[in-house]
């Protein structure tokens, strides 16, 4: 597919979490500047997952937004998302890629810059690093890995670098200033009474000279 926008990549959180639902969060978020999204499942059953996973796929399909599922490659084949992104405790990236194709995005969780080692770079099209900062939005995240770490894996990798990790409009210059392609964000979207608004000021901060 084409060169994606990773500037502002949408990561979704618990529907719980959202004021109204996750669906309309993410079209908020979307009309405010978001770039991309990423469907992350949590507890629901199978039928929910798919049938939210389809509902994101037929919208953002229209829009020219990217779709990428987390961990679970059923879910992608079965709504022909744009993309699937992995952990390092996931699916082999060699066999997600087989079973993709070439023409979907892959992308890649690395928690430590020693983890750039492992990575094969012509199977992978980004690199989602962190948490950056200490995050309580996955209950399983790694220790922080602050800004120096990041500046190194986007010194280092060969690919786009997507920031992830207690981002927010304060925080989220500093981050983007290391190079990344672009910022993953979950709470400060999801947990927003506007996430419209809440994109957009993130977006702005960006443009901000230091």
């Amino acid at each position: 597919m084409p060169h994606p926008d990773y500037t502002l990549y949408l990561v979704t959180d618990d529907p719980k979490a959202y004021t109204n639902s996750l669906i309309e969060g993410v079209e908020a978020a979307i009309a405010g500047g978001v770039t991309m999204v990423q469907y992350r499942p949590t507890n629901e059953s199978g039928r929910i997952m798919y049938e939210t996973a389809h509902i994101l796929a037929t919208r953002l399909r229209k829009q020219g937004i990217p779709l990428i599922i987390n961990d679970r490659l059923d879910l992608a084949l079965a709504v022909q998302a744009d993309g699937l992104h992995l952990g390092q405790n996931d699916l082999p990236v060699a066999v997600a890629r087989k079973l993709l194709g070439k023409h979907s995005l892959l992308g890649l969780s690395i928690t430590d810059p020693k983890q750039l080692e492992a990575v094969d770079f012509a199977l992978v099209d980004y690199l989602g690093a962190g948490p950056v900062f200490s995050t309580t939005t996955k209950s399983d995240a790694a220790p922080a890995i602050g800004l120096e770490n990041l500046a190194h894996i986007v010194r280092n990798s060969p690919i786009p670098v997507v920031a992830i990790g207690g981002i927010h409009c304060a925080n989220a210059k500093p981050v983007f200033d290391t190079g990344v392609a672009g910022l993953a964000i979950v709470s400060a979207l999801s947990r927003s009474a506007s996430p419209k608004q809440a994109a957009r000021d993130i977006r702005l901060s960006l443009k901000q000279k230091p």
